[in-house]
């Protein structure tokens, strides 16, 4: 028995890196899913290969939402997880940073998740048996980092609000639980998305070893193994909760010691 037998979920972002994890990680649990992303290619081949279904999806669009949710009720019957996962970052600091950008950064970051639990949670109720929303922030949410502003301020709203949605749902007594999960530096390729310098790519490998305390950056589907706990069974009394997944990272700094 999967840890996800009869559950259906979806999972935004769905396309690449911690999201397509996610996905591949909760389908051999046994959810049903339906995955949604702007990479058609990439998110059609990952969901025939899973058994899912996919839905080309802005989740900064409100228009579009009441689809997605049609897609998991009709298909599936019913939803049990959202994993609110489409994500952006831009780098570079405040006074050079375009409010275009600006805003772009939070509508992806926060509108997007703020959508996804105005849309899921009515379909959960009707489900009538309770769910899992997890919202994927950052250790940039729990900390300020030099040139990742207008990305903290992002994340640092998803953690409270997801704080928030956990005490909501529970004053309603829905059986709706709300997490966030907080990766450090991870190995997926937003990393080359976010150039430094002279245009060169940032190497989360370099960078996790010069200051990540285990010395190396996690991988993807270390991400997606919290993402299954949270929306298992596995963590039933946990909501408002913040799960970190950062070798370390925020724990503190440690000196290498030699041989």
């Amino acid at each position: 028995m999967g840890l996800l037998d009869g559950k259906v979920g979806i999972v935004t972002g769905a396309a690449s890196g911690i999201g397509a994890a996610t996905a591949q990680v909760l389908a051999r649990e046994g959810a049903k899913l339906v995955l949604t992303d702007l990479d058609d290619a990439a998110g059609s081949a990952l969901a025939d290969a899973i058994g899912a279904a996919y839905v080309h999806h802005d989740v900064t669009d409100e228009d579009l939402w009441p689809s997605v949710i049609a897609a998991a009720e009709t298909r599936f019957g019913r939803l049990d997880i959202m994993v609110a996962n489409a994500g952006i970052g831009i780098m570079g600091n405040v006074i050079d940073m375009s409010l275009r950008d600006w805003r772009r950064q939070m509508a992806i970051n926060v509108d997007g998740v703020f959508l996804s639990v105005k849309y899921c949670i009515p379909a959960m109720r009707r489900s009538g048996n309770g769910g899992s929303i997890v919202m994927l922030s950052s250790v940039a949410g729990l900390r300020g980092s030099a040139g990742l502003a207008g990305y903290s301020a992002t994340k640092g709203a998803v953690r409270l609000f997801a704080k928030s949605m956990a005490l909501e749902c529970a004053q309603a007594g829905d059986g709706i639980r709300v997490n966030s999960v907080h990766p450090g530096i991870i190995a997926t390729p937003i990393w080359g998305k976010l150039p430094v310098g002279q245009n060169r790519p940032i190497d989360p490998h370099a960078a996790a070893e010069a200051s990540v305390p285990l010395g190396k950056a996690g991988e993807a589907e270390e991400v997606a193994n919290g993402i299954l706990f949270l929306a298992s069974d596995l963590s039933s009394h946990m909501t408002g909760s913040e799960l970190v997944i950062d070798g370390g990272l925020t724990a503190g700094r440690i000196v290498r010691l030699g041989a």
